[in-house]
């Protein structure tokens, strides 16, 4: 399920990044701007737009493009050259080589945390978390979107794997500048007493009491299935222990213990 999950979320990048088109990036500070006209090479720059807003273009000097899509200030530029008498008519064309202004951070059980560009002006969370190399060996199934709008700041918990394996794309959330993704720790059991391989384990879903077992390695030549016990936290933080079955679900943080046979 994680390949399948992570090949997925790789061809929703792909898809995404063919269909995203560079003019609907919004520049901002930062952002580093290869720029050319038409018929004039001598006018080919590649300039860093400043806190304030401004590249520096030839002849022109300072010009404001930030807050302006990438199209939006080419015009802007072109217009400029036309209106000041240096050319009749002005084809420039601008190329984003750095994104630094639209940026989100991917952070917590992915391959490769950092903080990765909105380079098409939209992205949902399966795009980005293409781009960190998917989950990790400790990564779950549910991320964490931290997001702030108008002052506000919310986290919505999407679960991945459920929304591929029932096509619920429309549960995708579109990110903006400076948003978070947090991607969770799976959840784990463990397990000791007479197994093979006592342990801290990964909890998959509805993973049985016999499943667990399985995952650490069997019985040992003194273990017994008879009397399985099962250590949990209530809801309360009190600790409850259980008499265990073979088709019992285990649950988060469960403490499994196997007992020795007398017979």
């Amino acid at each position: 399920m994680k390949r399948l999950l992570m090949w997925m979320a790789a061809v929703a990048f792909a898809l995404g990044a063919g269909l995203a088109q560079a003019g609907d990036l919004t520049l901002g500070p930062g952002d580093v701007v290869k720029a050319s006209v038409f018929g004039n090479p001598d006018m080919a720059t590649e300039t860093r737009i400043s806190e304030s807003g401004k590249i520096t273009f030839p002849l022109l000097g300072e010009v404001a493009v930030g807050g302006m899509t990438v199209q939006q200030a080419e015009r802007t530029i072109g217009d400029q050259l036309v209106k000041k008498g240096y050319l009749k008519t002005a084809q420039v064309s601008l190329i984003v080589s750095q994104i630094q202004s639209a940026q989100v951070s991917v952070l917590g059980m992915v391959n490769r945390p950092g903080r990765y560009p909105l380079d098409g002006g939209k992205r949902g969370v399966m795009d980005m978390l293409a781009q960190a190399g998917g989950f990790n060996a400790d990564g779950g199934d549910t991320v964490s979107v931290v997001q702030t709008r108008n002052g506000k700041t919310t986290k919505t918990v999407i679960d991945v794997v459920d929304m591929v394996r029932n096509g619920s794309l429309d549960k995708e959330i579109e990110l903006a500048p400076n948003d978070v993704i947090y991607a969770e720790r799976s959840p784990r059991f463990y397990i000791y007493g007479e197994v093979q391989r006592p342990g801290s384990f990964r909890l998959e879903r509805t993973m049985t009491v016999s499943q667990a077992l399985a995952v650490g390695g069997g019985l040992t030549p003194r273990g017994t299935e008879r009397g399985i016990q099962i250590k949990r936290r209530a809801g309360d933080g009190k600790e409850q222990l259980i008499d265990a079955h073979n088709q019992d679900v285990v649950q988060t943080d469960d403490v499994i213990f196997i007992k020795e046979s007398w017979f």
